[in-house]
C-alpha cells in the first residue's frame, strides 16, 4: 500500500515536470527593441554569410542529389522542405522551414532574431538545433541583422512544408535546449586565432563533423569526424576528422590544399557530375563553401589546425567531406 503511494506520488510529479516543460519553456522573450534596418552593405554581408558561411540557403532551399554535393536548385532560394528524419539519425522528422517573405512577412524583426540564435519561432515552439542556434546565439549582433535583411530581400516562394515532428523523449527535451542569446564581438581579421574559431561557429563545422547520440554532438569528441548520415539513395556517408591527428584528421594537410580543396568546387569552374548508382555522395554542400573568402578560409584552417588532434579513424566508408 505505501510502495503504491510512493509509486504513484512519483508518477505525478513527473508528469507535472513534463507539464511544466512542454507547457511553459522555453521561456524566452522577445526583445522588442531590436530592429535590423535593411542597408545595402547588411545585405551584401548577409548575402555572403547565408550563401557562403552559415549556408542558411543551402538547408533552406531544394537541392539536387542526382548531383556531386546536391548542388542547390536555382530558384528555390529559402523555400524549405529539406527533410532530416530518423534515416539520418535524427530523433524524429524534421523540415526546413520557409524563409522567404511569404513565410516571414508577418515576423517581426525581433522574432527571427529570437529563432535563429535562441531556437525559439513566432509562436513560442522549440526549434531542433539541426540549425545550429546556440552557434548562432554567439555571433555579432550585426552579423544576425545582415543575414535577417538579406533574407527578407529574397523572392517570396509561396511554400509551406510541414511542421517538424520529434519523437519521445525528443519531444520533451527539445524544450529545454533554447537558450537567451550570448552575442560577442566578431574578432578582427588580423586575430586570425579567435577570427577562426568565429567563422568555424557560425559555419557549424562541429555539428556534423562530430560524432551524435540521439541527434546530439558528443561534445568531448568535438571535430572528430565520425557522425554517420543516410543519404537519399540509401548509402551511409561518415564525416571526416578535422582535428589535426597526422594519421586520421588533417594535420598533414597544407594551408594551399586546404584552401584549393574549397575553391575546387566553385560552380564558375566546377560542373557538378550527375552521379551513376553506388557512387560516392556528400552532403557537404562543397559549391557554396568555395564562395568564402580566402582570409577567411586561412583563419579557419588556422583554428583547426590548433585544435588538440584527436585520432579516430573512419572506416565504415571512404568519407568525402
Amino acid at each position: 500500500m505505501i510502495l503504491g503511494g510512493v509509486f504513484a506520488f512519483l508518477l505525478l510529479l513527473v508528469l507535472c515536470v513534463i507539464f511544466y516543460i512542454i507547457w511553459f519553456l522555453p521561456d524566452i522573450t522577445v526583445r522588442a527593441d531590436l530592429k535590423a534596418e535593411s542597408t545595402p552593405e547588411r545585405i551584401e554581408r548577409g548575402k555572403y554569410l547565408a550563401n557562403h558561411v552559415m549556408v542558411c540557403i543551402d538547408c533552406h532551399s531544394t537541392r539536387d542529389w542526382s548531383k556531386f554535393s546536391g548542388p542547390m536548385v536555382p530558384g528555390t532560394e529559402g523555400k524549405g522542405g529539406e527533410i532530416f528524419d530518423q534515416k539520418m539519425g535524427f530523433p524524429g522528422s524534421y523540415q526546413s522551414p520557409n524563409i522567404t517573405p511569404f513565410h516571414l512577412k508577418d515576423w517581426t524583426d525581433a522574432e527571427i532574431y529570437r529563432a535563429l540564435t535562441s531556437g525559439v519561432s513566432k509562436d513560442g515552439h522549440p526549434l531542433f538545433p539541426i540549425m545550429p542556434y546556440p552557434s548562432y546565439g554567439t555571433l555579432n549582433t550585426e552579423d544576425i541583422f545582415s543575414v535577417i535583411t538579406y533574407i527578407r530581400s529574397l523572392p517570396s516562394i509561396e511554400n509551406t512544408p510541414a511542421r517538424s515532428n520529434p519523437t519521445f523523449p525528443m519531444n520533451v527535451v527539445l524544450h529545454l535546449i533554447p537558450a537567451k542569446a550570448n552575442p560577442q564581438v566578431r574578432p578582427a581579421t588580423t586575430d586570425t586565432l579567435g577570427y577562426g574559431e568565429y567563422l568555424a561557429r557560425a559555419s557549424g563545422c562541429v555539428e556534423c563533423h562530430t560524432p551524435a547520440e540521439h541527434g546530439q554532438i558528443v561534445k568531448v569528441l568535438a571535430f572528430s569526424g565520425g557522425r554517420e548520415f543516410q543519404m537519399p539513395d540509401g548509402s551511409l556517408l561518415i564525416s571526416s576528422n578535422l582535428t589535426p591527428d597526422e594519421e586520421s584528421g588533417i594535420g598533414n594537410w597544407t594551408k594551399e590544399a586546404f584552401i584549393f580543396r574549397f575553391k575546387s568546387y566553385d560552380l564558375a569552374t566546377f560542373n557538378p557530375p550527375l552521379l551513376k548508382k553506388g557512387e560516392m555522395q556528400t552532403i557537404m554542400p562543397w559549391t557554396m563553401y568555395a564562395g568564402m573568402d580566402t582570409i577567411d578560409l586561412v583563419a579557419m584552417y588556422k583554428y583547426l589546425h590548433n585544435l588538440a588532434p584527436v585520432k579516430n579513424t573512419v572506416s565504415k566508408v571512404k568519407p568525402v567531406f
